[in-house]
């Protein structure tokens, strides 16, 4: 089966950078942490939440990929981005990313921004992440994620 041109514009991105991971496309939903882990047959925990900020003042994007069991801090990401933070809008994240809320992969984005990767993914063997649209995901090593997103590893909840 063929992907859709969103999935398949990641699975691209992971081989041409070298990455042996496979997109999967589903007909139900990933959209949500528990979606994406029933899909996968793996824990919560083991999902990426793709989720982007911005800075209160800068309007600056950053990103934070945080495990699917934890709820992300945001006082203390503004503490990490040096000012307060809020949740970007549906819009916001389409352009800074290229990609919808539900679908956001950890890597390929329009625009380069300040990433933070939850220390809690670093557990597991396998992590599972957003493959372009909301009903894609891919598998890869913890020490892959952070190869392919450059983040900072850090205390995110």
């Amino acid at each position: 089966m063929s992907l859709s041109a969103s999935a398949q514009k990641v699975q691209d991105l992971l081989t041409s950078q070298g990455f042996h991971c496979t997109v999967i496309e589903y007909t139900e939903s990933t959209r949500t942490a528990q979606e994406a882990a029933e899909r996968a047959g793996c824990l919560l925990g083991q999902i990426i939440k793709s989720l982007i900020f911005k800075g209160k003042t800068s309007q600056k994007p950053i990103l934070v990929l945080t495990s699917g069991a934890n709820r992300v801090d945001e006082q203390r990401i503004g503490a990490y981005a040096g000012e307060a933070i809020v949740r970007a809008e549906a819009d916001f994240v389409r352009t800074v990313t290229g990609f919808a809320i539900g679908g956001v992969p950890p890597l390929g984005h329009a625009q380069k921004m300040e990433t933070y990767l939850d220390e809690d993914l670093l557990q597991y063997q396998t992590v599972w992440g957003a493959a372009g649209t909301p009903n894609a995901i891919f598998e890869l090593r913890p020490d892959d994620l952070l190869k392919m997103t450059g983040g900072k590893v850090a205390r995110v909840k």
